[in-house]
């Protein structure tokens, strides 16, 4: 019979796991607080359990992890990590340091299904989602190697890695849940972002879901006609179904949505664009995070010049627009924003 993996399962879950194995209620506090805060995936470990119960739970249970093969340390200290999943599937997630703040920017999926034109991973195509235990290992693993190498914990998530997050909704809410638990890593669901490129029915149902967690669109284009070229999902769900969402969103949450746009040079950097983003931040309340393009392979854009930059971040707080301008981090290692995507991806797409 094969093992039940509790690594994933949220603290109620495991309690009734327990149960269904013969054992007391309570034991699942002890076994939820070794998997979640001290990491561990061996029951002889479980100091507090009896010997029996240790023996009993090797037989008829496992706890998964990652596999770090990989690490890379940029120069501006951003560090990214590929890790190993149990099939042998292959991710990567990043620690992206700044001032106080220390930010895991964490994988949802093997690859993604989008296919945006100037990200890396959407050139990989979709393998499979990740589970709640596969998304909560990267930041517990990231937050073991801060705090031992650098007296820090991480501060902020941001699942702006591999994938496209609304399209594993269960298991990332799921692992916000583990994540900003109490025994554990207890990162504040305030503190946790949680990206997409615009999968309208999904913004709202994780509005009704009754999380704190922070809402952060990939626009990069408020000219339908342009994001099409670019995203295209947005010929699935077009500009006024995703606004419609975001003002739900925004009604039921309270909070308000980050617009993050990529400039790319003479494309989405023109007067007009600048004024059709002001249009739709004006429909809902919002900020807008400018992102400067990193270099992809098979990407046909260049980086926006200075000059065009300041005149549409200008444009924007002319117009009263919160605006603020990401600097990369990673890029030397390829880690900064659009840039993830694995070795051997990376590989066959130097070969074509």
């Amino acid at each position: 019979m094969e093992k039940i993996n509790l690594k994933g399962l949220l603290l109620p879950e495991l309690q009734q796991v327990m149960l269904d194995s013969g054992e007391k209620k309570f034991r699942a506090q002890q076994v939820y607080s070794w998997i979640y805060k001290s990491g561990l995936t061996s029951f002889d470990q479980m100091t507090d359990l009896p010997v029996g119960s240790r023996s009993h739970f090797s037989e008829i249970f496992r706890i998964s992890s990652l596999k770090e093969v990989f690490r890379a340390e940029s120069m501006d200290g951003t560090t990214k990590f590929l890790w190993e999943l149990e099939d042998g599937n292959k991710i990567e997630s990043v620690l992206i340091p700044d001032d106080k703040r220390l930010t895991a920017c964490v994988s949802s999926q093997v690859g993604c299904a989008l296919g945006c034109t100037f990200c890396a991973t959407g050139k990989m195509g979709l393998t499979r989602n990740l589970s709640a235990g596969e998304i909560y290992d990267q930041v517990l693993q990231m937050n073991q190697w801060a705090l031992a190498k650098r007296g820090q914990s991480i501060t902020n998530i941001v699942f702006m890695g591999m994938g496209e997050p609304m399209m594993n909704l269960d298991n990332v809410v799921k692992s916000v849940k583990l994540i900003s638990d109490a025994t554990g890593v207890a990162i504040s669901q305030r503190r946790i972002t949680i990206s997409t490129a615009g999968v309208a029915h999904k913004i709202k149902e994780l509005a009704d879901l009754g999380l704190n967690a922070k809402l952060a669109v990939s626009l990069h284009s408020a000219v339908s006609a342009k994001r099409n070229t670019i995203m295209p999902i947005n010929k699935g769900t077009d500009l006024a179904e995703l606004v419609k969402a975001i003002q739900y969103y925004t009604r039921s949450t309270g909070q308000r949505v980050t617009y993050e746009y990529v400039l790319f040079n003479q494309f989405n950097d023109n007067p007009e664009d600048a004024e059709a983003l002001v249009k739709i931040c004006r429909m809902a309340p919002s900020k807008v995070n400018i992102i400067l393009f990193n270099p992809v392979a098979g990407a046909e854009f260049q980086r926006v010049t200075n000059d065009r930059l300041n005149h549409f971040v200008q444009y924007l707080a002319d117009r009263h627009i919160t605006v603020m301008v990401r600097q990369s981090r990673g890029q030397d290692i390829d880690a900064a924003c659009g840039q993830l995507a694995t070795k051997k991806q990376k590989a066959e797409s130097a070969i074509q």
